[in-house]
């Protein structure tokens, strides 16, 4: 089952979106049209 979400125009703020799966996620969120910010060490 595949949900399609429009996030265009709003901003996500991904903690650890540099690797892992929180890259899918930030990935997820970029082709959905937001804007992604990662917060990663």
């Amino acid at each position: 089952m595949s949900r399609s979400i429009d996030m265009t125009g709003r901003t996500a703020i991904v903690t650890g979106g540099g690797r892992g799966v929180g890259r899918g996620i930030s990935e997820s969120f970029l082709g959905a049209g937001a804007e992604v910010r990662l917060w990663y060490r």
